[in-house]
């Protein structure tokens, strides 16, 4: 695509366009009502071209993983527009993929000048209730959209600068917190307001012609850098496949599988082995389209790869899926959606893991592989009071040459954590521990990152915990080239004393004055062979108190000295390391779990319940699980099989697959 403007206008332009965006971010932060928007930076702004695609995106603030949405199928449900209008939409299936779950409201405003269209102002914010079935709307147990919220298409909250009262006074009533969602939803009106203005200077000093050709050319320029980053990882085709623990309303994990292809440049990714959707919350409604929640993981590569790389649409412009329809990743409406990062984290594993091996001295282990916004709900000052205490994340994936980070991920966003004091202003609760989770890092010549360890009092009665994106409970954050797993995630309520509760994934779980609740995150996976990581590392790991003198020991063959200041015993550590067990990459339950269902065999079941009509897939495939599993082990994969029990189970999959085929 020929670029039509000069590369020293086309640079000041983009600079300014993105700046922009960052000051639109600003002015919604600032302005803001809610913790999770205020603090915790759950929102975003843009500037979208006429194409519906983001010529401009901020790269300090905001959520960096939206770069590829587009607003365009949401603008054209909404009829025409005209100057001082402003769209509202919360509703995945009509706005096209752009809201993500109902919990996201999104508002676009188109920008004129001189009666011509020139591009659209774009917000949106994750509000703290939509109603819906329960407090915060979104429960992974939710099997459709209806028990998520309220549904808001793509319709017009302000029109030619006046708010239409009907539409607004709709929105406030179909929730439990409307003061603060009204709030938030005034900050985006402001946030657009200065993108307008803001716009309006760089078309007075250059030009409505001069900013529609820097829509085209800033999206095609950076769709030529990330093919020339794509392209460096050379040609081939690789395939991947990670698992969620559960769908929440069984026991039977959760497949993804992802087949990427490279070319030339080009990217394609197949989902065809994926899982059909499922009666809980985590499909992923990307529509079939090139979506932000699967292509994550590949625009971190490409920044990666490019650092200097602006963001914007053109990012996604190399990369092409297939999504089967009815699958986890391509619901047919009403499917649910509203814990769908918690797929999508698990696509970003898949994918990380199909393109680590195309670039394996590039991409790094898994990452924690969870996000979980811990919510509290509760009676405060005579009205319901529903927060997010905290988004939970774990630590980053080791990669060659470097550490994983701990306690921080940004695979799927760039969330900050609350400050314990504000958290407690606004919450009944108080902090107990809030810090870095230790062994929970993934053993390696680089280790992985660290989970994090959140533990809190309850000072009130009648408080209800949500804690939706659960997840690594059992499926641990893989390692590679011989790096070891993370630790799994742990949610126990009253640890350590005779009420101790400990519990998988939760819709609302019941709390009581005093109760303690501590959530353990999963730590990320290690890189490399841990034992030979430099003993002086691991010795520096047990200072910072995030390995201990045992697993130093175990997990690296480093023995330190019984001393109050540790030091390596350097014979002992010699003699250690020369003794070692196998480690799996992807943990005991993982080797587990594919020991009876193997790659092969759980390709021809997926296949067949295809064939099945929509309807028919979800209670078949839980019904045959549900008897091979029948001759496991009651806590398998967690607890290993028998080699007799394996062999019995692989047998009863392959009569029960051959059966399903035939009925299909």
């Amino acid at each position: 695509m020929t670029v039509r403007l000069d590369p020293v206008t086309l640079e000041i332009v983009g600079n300014r366009l993105t700046a922009m965006t960052e000051e639109m971010c600003l002015t919604l932060q600032r302005t803001s009502r809610s913790l999770y928007v205020k603090e915790t930076a759950d929102f975003c702004c843009a500037f979208a071209g006429l194409d519906g695609g983001f010529a401009a995106y901020p790269r300090g603030i905001g959520v960096s993983g939206f770069v590829g949405l587009n607003v365009l199928t949401a603008v054209e449900a909404a009829g025409p527009l005209e100057p001082g209008d402003v769209i509202i939409t919360n509703d995945p299936y009509r706005s096209g993929g752009l809201a993500t779950h109902l919990t996201d409201i999104q508002l676009i405003e188109p920008y004129f000048h001189e009666g011509e269209l020139i591009g659209y102002g774009w917000a949106f914010i994750h509000c703290s209730d939509i109603g819906g079935r329960v407090p915060s709307s979104l429960s992974p147990v939710n099997d459709e959209i209806f028990q998520e919220g309220l549904q808001i298409p793509p319709v017009k909250l302000v029109r030619a600068g006046e708010t239409v009262r009907d539409v607004e006074t709709l929105v406030m009533a179909n929730s439990r917190t409307p003061e603060a969602n009204l709030g938030d939803i005034r900050a985006m009106r402001a946030a657009l307001r200065t993108g307008r203005e803001r716009l309006a200077g760089v078309i007075a000093q250059h030009g409505a012609p001069t900013v529609l050709d820097a829509q085209r050319d800033l999206v095609a320029y950076t769709a030529g850098k990330a093919r020339a980053a794509l392209a460096s990882l050379g040609d081939g085709t690789h395939r991947f496949v990670d698992y969620l623990d559960d769908d929440a309303v069984s026991a039977v994990p959760v497949r993804l599988s992802v087949t990427a292809t490279l070319s030339g440049g080009d990217l394609h990714l197949d989902f065809t082995g994926t899982d059909p959707q499922v009666a809980a919350a985590f499909n992923i409604a990307t529509l079939g389209r090139t979506h932000a929640w699967i292509t994550t993981r590949v625009l971190a590569l490409i920044c990666t790869l490019d650092p200097g790389i602006a963001l914007n649409a053109g990012l996604i412009a190399p990369i092409s899926v297939t999504t089967p329809v009815g699958s986890l990743v391509n619901p047919v409406p009403p499917a649910a959606v509203g814990v769908r990062h918690a797929s999508a984290n698990r696509v970003n594993d898949a994918v990380g893991g199909a393109l680590g091996l195309a670039a394996p001295h590039v991409l790094p282990a898994a990452s924690s592989g969870l996000v979980v916004p811990v919510v509290v709900a509760e009676q405060r000052g005579g009205r319901q009071n529903v927060q997010v205490l905290e988004p939970m994340v774990g630590g980053t994936g080791a990669r060659e040459g470097a550490d994983g980070v701990d306690g921080r991920d940004s695979g799927i966003s760039n969330l900050s954590n609350n400050p314990v004091e504000t958290v407690e202003t606004e919450i009944g609760v108080e902090i107990l521990t809030y810090g870095l989770r230790p062994d929970s890092g993934g053993a390696g010549r680089w280790r992985g990152g660290c989970g994090l360890e959140l533990t809190f009092r309850v000072l009130g009665d009648g408080a209800k915990l949500l804690a939706r994106g659960l997840e690594r409970m059992c499926f641990r954050p893989w390692g590679v080239r011989g790096g070891g797993p993370g630790a799994p995630t742990e949610l126990i309520v009253n640890a350590g004393t005779p009420g101790e509760r400990r519990h998988d994934k939760i819709d609302v779980l019941e709390l009581a004055r005093g109760d303690v609740v501590t959530l353990l995150t999963s730590g990320a996976g290690g890189y490399g062979d841990p034992f030979t990581r430099d003993p002086e590392a691991v010795l520096r790991d047990v200072e910072r108190g995030v390995v201990t003198r045992e697993a130093a020991a175990r997990a690296y063959g480093v023995v330190l000295g019984a001393g109050e200041t540790p030091v390596v015993d350097e014979e002992a550590t010699r003699a250690a390391r020369e003794r070692r067990d196998e480690v799996a990459p992807g943990g005991p339950e993982r080797q587990a779990w594919e020991s009876v269902f193997d790659t092969a065999s759980v390709d021809r079941l997926v296949a067949a319940l295809f064939r099945l009509p929509l309807a028919a897939r979800t209670a078949r495939r839980t019904a045959l699980y549900t008897t091979v599993l029948a001759g496991l082990p009651a806590r398998f994969p967690r607890t290993a099989p028998t080699a007799g029990q394996a062999e019995r189970a692989r047998r009863t999959l392959a009569e029960e697959i051959v059966a399903l085929e035939r009925a299909s």
